[in-house]
């Protein structure tokens, strides 16, 4: 069976389950525990004969030959004690539940999985089937789950600009599906279609990877975190189908905040695309000695500043992640780039003790989530040796007269090929501007008011000539994404006022 086909088959039994009410997101569960079953059935079968660890009586074997209510009793009892396990198997099936309530429709996923031979299939074959399915539900309004999906062309642009090495440490903080992972890991094995079709103007050589190499990419290469369990279990499987992590061993994806505490391990790069929104429900504080401090404060001392702003503080997080000489590429909000108080503070500081290069202005409609207006902002790590490390950050304006939406005019790789040709990967020290690209010197920026960087000079066509303006829906929607960003802006505004006395 070629991909089409399965990817066709699996996505319309989606179609069937979701009559009876199972979204695209709990469908994705469902498969992950099933497929994890099976691909660990086929482990411990020859040639593999590997020990998987699966407790006997709760495995493959016991639950495939069984239909209606002692197939239901078995898949209940085995959720239930694989999420007792440790390891890759009790972050998979950690508080795991059954979401398909008819046994009959159980018992075809389950002969479905079951007649795929999931272990020798082609690794692009099982991820294009799984990210396949993350975008559907990403794209499901109702599910949320957009929040967790970055629109994969702008993830490609970010990895062909950040070129990753065979051997270097890569994390994520808020890692989601794993899209960033996936993305470095297709760089450095030379698999995935978007290296196949534009690797002649991106420049890609495949790198020629040792057998130790390709063990570490496997298992040390990347290190992430993913605070909500059924969106970490997703991310876990959709990076064991393209053939990272393992069935044994420990998950390469930390179920725990980030931000709680200093990283453990410095890494070479993190891509990033942090979540939105302003308000943390904690508070980072790196002051000592408060008596009366709330319990749940974090107490960060490698952080510059005290905030409440989620963004600033994974921004300020991602600096103590990398080493030395380290280099991240981070999807921010525009307010990171304006906000007064502590936001320009951090905005110094970054601009001191990093090299802040580049800025991508992305433009609207190109997000699940409405509303939103965001930049890509890349630096470099730098050593503390106080001396002032950014000496001008090019800016590039991808958002002025462009118009995105996700449905008519999806943003794809080739939207960003004039950004990627002029951040010049190969030797970022030899740019040239354009129209779009501009260079603004270190001293120029921090004379800005609040050390703003949100810069733009390209003037909106569409303001002066209304044969300019953008088609009839992409208007639309460019006017409710407007409307969705005040509407964010003023509840964060509601949220930071004291309650009102009660008469």
């Amino acid at each position: 069976m070629n991909t089409s086909t399965l990817i066709q088959k699996v996505w319309n039994f989606c179609h069937t389950l979701r009559d009876d009410g199972v979204g695209y997101g709990d469908y994705l569960e469902q498969l992950t525990y099933l497929l994890f079953l099976k691909m660990a059935h086929e482990y411990a079968q020859p040639p593999y004969q590997r020990d998987t660890r699966i407790p006997k009586g709760y495995d493959w074997a016991t639950l495939r030959p069984l239909t209606g209510e002692p197939l239901e009793a078995q898949y209940l009892a085995t959720l239930h004690e694989l999420g007792r396990q440790g390891g890759m198997l009790g972050a998979i099936f950690f508080k795991a539940q059954n979401k398909i309530q008819d046994p009959a429709k159980l018992s075809r996923l389950v002969q479905m999985i079951d007649e795929q031979a999931w272990v020798g299939m082609d690794a692009d074959m099982k991820g294009d089937l799984y990210e396949g399915l993350l975008q559907k539900n990403a794209e499901d309004t109702k599910s949320g789950a957009g929040q967790y999906f970055t629109p994969r062309a702008l993830i490609q642009a970010m990895v062909a600009c950040m070129r990753p090495k065979p051997g270097q440490t890569i994390a994520d903080p808020a890692c989601g599906t794993g899209g960033f992972f996936l993305a470095a890991n297709e760089w450095l094995t030379g698999t995935g279609p978007w290296l196949r079709d534009h690797g002649d103007w991106l420049g890609y050589e495949r790198p020629k990877l040792t057998k130790p190499q390709k063990a570490f990419l496997r298992d040390e290469t990347f290190h992430g975190n993913e605070i909500v369990p059924g969106t970490r279990r997703m991310c876990l499987m959709n990076l064991m189908l393209h053939g990272v992590g393992d069935l044994v061993g420990e998950p390469s994806v930390e179920r725990a905040d980030a931000l709680i505490a200093e990283p453990r391990l410095p890494v070479d790069l993190v891509l990033a695309n942090p979540p939105f929104g302003k308000k943390s429900s904690m508070t980072i504080t790196n002051e000592e000695g408060e008596e009366d401090r709330d319990a749940l404060l974090y107490e960060r001392q490698d952080f510059w500043e005290t905030t409440s702003n989620k963004q600033l503080n994974f921004l300020q997080h991602i600096v103590s992640m990398l080493k030395v000489n380290g280099r991240a590429a981070v999807v921010l909000p525009d307010n990171v780039l304006f906000e007064g108080g502590a936001g320009e503070k951090i905005r110094r500081k970054l601009l001191e003790t990093c090299d802040v290069h580049t800025v991508l202005r992305l433009p609207t409609g190109i997000f699940y989530a409405q509303g939103v207006k965001a930049n890509v902002v890349f630096f470099d790590n730098a050593p503390k040796d106080g001396r002032v490390h950014t000496k001008g950050v090019w800016f590039y304006d991808l958002r002025t007269n462009q118009h995105f939406t996700l449905k008519t005019r999806p943003l794809k790789l080739v939207d960003l090929q004039d950004f990627i040709r002029c951040y010049h990967p190969a030797n970022r020290h030899e740019r040239v501007a354009t129209d779009r690209f501009k260079f603004y010197a270190y001293e120029d920026l921090i004379a800005r008011d609040k050390a703003s960087l949100d810069v733009f000079w390209l003037k909106d066509k569409s303001l002066d000539n209304l044969d300019d303006l953008p088609p009839p829906d992409v208007l639309q929607q460019e006017i409710i994404e407007h409307l969705e960003a005040a509407l964010s802006a003023f509840r964060d505004v509601a949220a930071a006022l004291p309650a009102l006395p009660q008469r």
